[in-house]
């Protein structure tokens, strides 16, 4: 029944990432071949893979997913390779990273597009349809459990953070403090000081101080004595994760391809060595975010009722 089951889910997320290939894939190639639309801020709805790319992406993914859900033997090339094609979607779509937070802050570029918003959602549904197939597929390729397909010593479960994660939680931290101390050392006066700014740089203090550590200490998972109505009772993980990986991956993309289009030689107001710096500590902090998110994740989610990993 469970095999079936996931046999089942397994086609769902197949045909879901072949009907979103058709579907923006079909728009990628009308633009390509025909007019697009013009994008007056960037020139581009996409980063880095844009025109004929853009459709290869979208080819890629289409293979990849059929591959993923015939081949019934764990192959690290093939998941690899299907993972490398979703970080180019996510990190195709980075621009969306800004517009998002513009959007939790209630306010909206004088500058932004509808047309290319909309785009990069479509771009980035991609990559999440793409990433959960492929998820899948490494718990069913390397698992033993028919239900949960999970790998380890059955009635074991692992409460104490791994080591490593809280490490990259310690750099993530380390990486908002460079950051930050770069921006002191140049001063702030070429900075624009109004309240979505002033959101944004508060909302990447929380981000980076109290969520790594959030994710590798008691206080992430039982609210801590001090919080009024809440002490004691436990956290939801999804209140952890959501924020955890969606920060650590969309920072990561944005400031990557900041990175790949400072080595193109792209004009900024800031010279290059406080760039190289600033975006660099920016990543350290998406992918700690990210390593100490995945520790999390492992570490709290329910135990499986047939083998009790």
């Amino acid at each position: 029944m469970a095999t079936s089951i996931a046999r089942r889910t397994g086609h769902g997320q197949t045909y879901a990432v072949l009907g979103w290939a058709v579907a923006y894939g079909g728009v990628r190639l009308a633009w390509s071949v025909g007019e697009s639309p013009e994008f007056r801020q960037f020139g581009s709805d996409l980063l880095g893979f844009t025109g004929w790319w853009s459709v290869a992406l979208c080819l890629a993914a289409a293979v990849l997913a059929v591959a993923l859900d015939r081949v019934p033997t764990w192959r690290p090339v093939l998941a690899g390779a299907a993972w490398a094609v979703t970080g180019a979607l996510v990190a195709a779509a980075a621009i969306l990273l800004p517009e998002l937070v513009g959007f939790l802050l209630f306010t909206v570029s004088p500058h932004f597009d509808p047309t290319a918003f909309a785009s990069r959602l479509g771009c980035v549904t991609g990559a999440a349809l793409l990433g959960l197939a492929t998820a899948r597929y490494q718990r069913r390729a390397r698992g033993d459990c028919p239900d949960c397909c999970r790998t380890g010593r059955p009635g074991h479960r692992r409460t104490v953070p791994a080591r490593w994660a809280r490490w990259a939680a310690y750099a993530a931290v380390t990486g908002l403090v460079v950051r930050f101390a770069a921006q002191v050392a140049v001063g702030f006066d070429g900075v624009t000081q109004n309240a979505s700014v002033i959101g944004l740089e508060v909302g990447l203090l929380l981000a980076g101080a109290l969520l790594p550590l959030a994710l590798v200490h008691g206080w992430g998972e039982v609210w801590p004595g001090w919080v009024p109505l809440l002490a004691g009772r436990a956290i939801p993980r999804l209140l952890l994760l959501v924020p955890g990986f969606g920060l650590g991956v969309g920072i990561v993309a944005y400031f990557g391809m900041g990175l790949v289009q400072l080595l193109s030689g792209s004009v900024s107001e800031f010279s290059d060595a406080f760039l190289w710096v600033a975006m660099s500590a920016y990543c350290v902090l998406g992918l700690g975010l990210v390593a100490g998110s995945g520790d999390y994740h492992l570490r709290t989610r329910g135990a499986c009722e047939v083998c009790g990993r």
